[in-house]
């Protein structure tokens, strides 16, 4: 399994937006997402789509992220949270940009969302829409999310002594829609929990899923990146673990 050389950097605001573009600029294994997070919405109105669609034309700028829904923290109405999710949505489908979605405690307001979203989408999105990050919800919500054509992003609790479901979630999850994820800098994965993440341990969460999937690590390295690079567009030509 070869070195981390790629790295996509979701926003959850304007000036994350505008930070991961730069560092997308200074360096050529970094690539960007452009958005507003739910619990950055407090104060969105429909001129955000402005600096957030002119931020998507960036060449190295190949989703719309971190967009959804956030029930866990206070920080944002959820009336407001569902416009923003909404209009991003609606956004990404005609910049023909797949989403990175945020779904905490929110699961099926997520899904009913995406359901009626996907059945507005162009063709050059209809078998890659996004991808559910961090994913964490019950079997169910993961069956329809890959119903509705996303792919799956697993990040440091699938290490987690404590997270039996999600390790039978991901191996149920067909090869071909697995990504994985390091979230830094949180959810480290064991056994450097209660640190702070980085890229680098992205390799803990390549060994889990190969070990699930009955896969070399080396196999399962190059599947997640070959998935990366379908979802998100990006070239083959730094090709190694994403």
């Amino acid at each position: 399994m070869g070195d981390v050389t790629r790295i996509i950097i979701p926003a959850v605001d304007h000036k994350t937006t505008l930070q991961a573009i730069e560092l997308s600029h200074q360096y050529a294994g970094i690539y960007a997402a452009a958005g507003i997070h739910p619990n950055s919405t407090v104060d969105f109105t429909s001129s955000d789509l402005v600096w957030i669609e002119a931020s998507a034309h960036e060449k190295k700028v190949v989703a719309i992220g971190e967009i959804g829904l956030d029930y866990h923290w206070n920080t944002s109405p959820k009336a407001t949270q569902h416009q923003a999710f909404e209009a991003q949505l609606a956004l990404a489908s005609q910049l023909e940009l797949p989403v990175i979605i945020h779904d905490r405690d929110a699961h099926d307001d997520i899904m009913t969302i995406l359901e009626t979203w996907v059945k507005t989408l162009p063709p050059s999105l209809k078998t890659r829409p996004g991808v559910l990050h961090s994913f964490s919800a019950p079997p169910a919500i993961a069956e329809r999310a890959l119903a509705a054509g996303f792919y799956l992003g697993f990040t440091g609790p699938i290490t987690y002594k404590n997270a039996d479901e999600l390790r039978r979630i991901a191996t149920h999850v067909p090869q071909n829609r697995l990504l994985i994820e390091t979230d830094a800098p949180f959810l480290t994965p064991t056994p450097f929990r209660g640190k702070r993440n980085e890229p680098a341990y992205i390799s803990y969460m390549v060994e889990r899923l190969a070990s699930l999937h009955r896969l070399p690590i080396e196999t399962m390295a190059r599947i997640t990146t070959e998935n990366a690079e379908r979802l998100f567009n990006l070239s083959a030509e730094t090709a190694s673990d994403v």
